[in-house]
């Protein structure tokens, strides 16, 4: 018996695909860019030296982080969506298998460490282009990026930098430990996302990101306009 799925679910099904293929990816660039061995990234640098700061650990940090981030970032007319939520899980439940599989072994050289520190984040930035293209909602610091883009008209890749940046030093001030690749990816990981954004023809402040309410309404097959109840 042959059974029909509605087109919008198949390409809701598609989205999904994109959405969790973007975050798996990402996940794949920072295991690279802590295999590279040539020190902390940005908003490591950043929870590590928040969390000395106020006694909790980076884990802990990461997450109160998250939450903060994505409120900000709704203030500034950002959605929370579907891919807002699974950003802050998926990425570290993928990160913890290719850990344990151990799949990338660790560089000893500065020279080959930097070259596998940048392909981190040229994936990292691919990664960034799927899951924000998938409309589920961008991870929390992908949508301080869009808002801020969208809201000040600054290149998106400026912008992240900007962000980076702002991490860092705060991080550093509050004793967290930087490294040649802290102030790479601070300085690189801008670039990487803009390059990769301009070769695909992609522009992230016109993507509508769709709210976990409209999610699962495409699931159930109710009308976005039509009230509940």
């Amino acid at each position: 018996m042959n059974v029909s799925v509605r087109p919008d679910l198949k390409r809701l099904g598609w989205r999904l695909v994109r959405l969790v293929l973007g975050l798996f990816l990402y996940a794949v660039g920072i295991v690279l860019t802590m295999k590279a061995h040539v020190g902390y990234a940005p908003w490591e640098v950043f929870h590590a030296g928040l969390g000395k700061a106020v006694g909790m650990t980076i884990g802990n940090v990461s997450i109160v982080a998250g939450l903060v981030i994505v409120l900000a970032a709704h203030f500034l007319g950002e959605r929370i969506g579907l891919g807002t939520l699974l950003n802050m899980v998926l990425i570290g439940v993928f990160m913890d298998i290719l850990l344990r599989m151990g799949l990338f072994p660790p560089l000893t050289h500065l020279l080959p460490g930097v070259l596998l520190f940048l392909a981190g984040l040229f994936i990292i930035a691919l990664a960034t282009y799927f899951y924000i293209e998938s409309g589920f909602g961008a991870g929390p610091r992908d949508s301080l990026m869009v808002a801020l883009a969208r809201k000040t008209g600054l290149a998106i890749g400026l912008c992240r930098g900007t962000i980076e940046l702002s991490a860092v030093l705060t991080g550093w001030f509050l004793g967290g430990m930087v490294g040649i690749g802290t102030v790479l990816s601070a300085l690189a990981i801008g670039l990487c996302i803009q390059i990769t954004f301009r070769v695909l023809r992609f522009d992230a402040t016109r993507v509508r990101h769709e709210t976990l309410g409209e999610t699962l309404r495409r699931l159930t097959g109710k009308s976005l306009t039509q009230p509940d109840g």
